[in-house]
């Protein structure tokens, strides 16, 4: 009988040892993840695409500020910026991962807006980037001001030009407000200021430099007295380049391009094209997840980031303030 006490004993105490061990176990794996999601700030970053660098020069940006602020970040965009339910996809994926906040820059600036409603209700803060969406939701939208940047890129052109003259846009959308801000602030400046240059045409590439290349090409064959074109982004602006070089006019028509690849800095350099506008994309990234954390800290933040835009050409690419804004 004591034998059978004893062992009865012995189990007993067997038995809560385990208990207690799993106990502990579960505690410290329970308080593990409670640690992790109450100290992790995830901020996915989602952006127009990949296809240019300049988009690799915000991601940069924004890795810059990740290891600064001591948080995580994922960036993440469509093949094309074309592909808006792509976008509108990965932005879902990322609302999914009950992230601590968003940037978003749009391809298209209402799609979105049903989603930024769901982060709204979710009290996870948005920060647009690049481009803006046409509601309030976004708590910050760290961006170049477009609309003057296109309008000094007018100024250059009527400059280039002598005042006079056809002249042709390609822009690489009219969905987002990038496309928009840069072609009306480049329209609008050329009618208000330079009663002898007609626009004659304005077409979308999809910022896609082969797309772009045909549409130019057409307008040359429409217009062959013209005298300038605008491209209104990295792709739209060597879509211009290469079609002059395939019709062979090269030295005939003025060509100004916006942001700065290095295709565009070689044709500035050769002189393919005349100048471009650079925009800070590295500073857009920066500004983004600098704006997020704010946000998230409960801290207050500016409603406009503006992330500044320069003029650039042969004369001053080699200064130091336009090697801090262009990217290769």
């Amino acid at each position: 009988m004591k034998k059978k006490l004893l062992v009865l004993a012995l189990l007993g105490i067997l038995t809560l040892s385990i208990l207690s061990a799993c106990n502990s176990n579960d505690d410290s794996a329970s308080g593990e993840k409670v640690e992790k999601k109450k100290d992790e700030i995830y901020i996915p970053i989602i952006s127009k695409g990949f296809q240019h660098q300049f988009w690799q020069a915000v991601k940069q940006g924004t890795e810059k500020a990740a290891k600064e602020f001591n948080v995580k970040v994922t960036f993440e965009g469509p093949e094309t910026e074309e592909q808006v339910d792509k976008q509108i996809e990965m932005l879902q994926a990322a609302l999914d991962k009950n992230p601590s906040a968003i940037g978003f820059a749009a391809l298209d600036s209402q799609a979105a807006i049903p989603l930024l409603q769901q982060a709204n209700e979710k009290n996870i803060p948005v920060v647009a980037f690049d481009s803006g969406v046409e509601s309030d939701i976004p708590v910050a939208t760290a961006a170049t001001d477009n609309i003057a940047a296109s309008a000094l890129a007018a100024d250059k052109m009527a400059e280039l030009i002598g005042g006079k003259g056809k002249i042709a846009m390609i822009v690489h959308d009219q969905t987002s407000k990038t496309g928009v801000d840069r072609r009306d602030g480049f329209k609008k400046e050329i009618e208000k200021k330079y009663p002898d240059i007609k626009i004659v045409d304005i077409q979308y590439g999809a910022g896609d430099h082969l797309k772009s290349t045909d549409l130019a090409k057409a307008i040359m064959q429409a217009n062959p007295d013209l005298k300038g074109f605008f491209g209104a982004n990295e792709g739209s602006a060597i879509g211009i380049v290469n079609a002059i070089k395939e019709m062979k006019k090269e030295g005939e028509i003025t060509v100004v391009g916006f942001d700065s690849g290095k295709q565009q800095i070689d044709a500035i350099e050769d002189g393919s094209m005349s100048g471009a506008i650079t925009q800070n994309p590295v500073s857009i990234g920066y500004e983004t997840v600098k704006a997020a954390v704010q946000a998230i800290k409960g801290e207050k933040v500016e409603k406009q980031l503006d992330t500044g835009f320069y003029w650039y050409d042969k004369s001053n690419i080699d200064s130091d303030e336009i090697k801090a804004a262009i990217y290769e």
